[in-house]
């Protein structure tokens, strides 16, 4: 699922009101978090993940990767703080523009 640049910036200002619910340190992705992950982001639909300053792997190179195993849309990554995107089948409470 591709997404236009008014949908990526919808979900931006969304999630700016919200805080990282997990955070990847010095193991880097761990298949016990990306699986913690994408259980996560199919409930919550949008979440934000931190890169904790411990961690030596880049944080677009993590989000790449967190996106494709996940089978999720990287919204954004601002310095340490990567923001990921997948829409519910049924039930979606994030409507977003010109869908």
């Amino acid at each position: 699922m591709e997404i236009t640049s008014k949908q990526r910036a919808y979900l931006r200002s969304l999630a700016s009101t919200i805080d990282p619910v997990f955070q990847i340190g010095k193991a880097s992705l761990t298949p016990e978090i990306v699986a913690a992950i994408a259980e996560n982001i199919e409930k919550r639909e949008l979440i934000k993940v931190s890169v904790l300053k411990n961690c030596f792997d880049d944080p677009k190179e993590l989000a790449e990767m967190l996106g494709e195993r996940t089978q999720s849309i990287v919204v954004q990554v601002v310095g340490k703080k990567i923001t990921l995107f997948k829409q519910k089948k049924k039930n979606s409470r994030i409507t977003l523009p010109g869908a």
